[in-house]
């Protein structure tokens, strides 16, 4: 069984997103994405968190949203 993104979280002018990530082993990740105008909209990798795992989906959220300014208002909702 591979990953499973649970969770897309974007900001507020749909720039950016955060997949987060369930794995196989009950454990969470990340990964930023940005769309760009120049790339047609789809979205490009930017940041890969999957080295760092969580217990829980709420600490994944917690730690990305310490890195990412923009996603700590999305954080305060888990």
């Amino acid at each position: 069984m591979t990953h499973v993104t649970i969770r897309s979280v974007e900001d507020a002018s749909g720039q950016y997103c955060v997949d987060f990530i369930s794995h196989p082993d009950g454990t969470f990740s990340a990964k930023q994405f940005r769309r760009d105008p120049e790339d047609e909209g789809r979205w490009t990798l930017i940041a890969d968190y999957s080295a760092k795992r969580f217990a829980t989906e709420k600490e994944a959220v917690d730690a990305i949203a310490a890195l990412l300014p923009w996603l700590e208002d999305s954080a305060s909702k888990y």
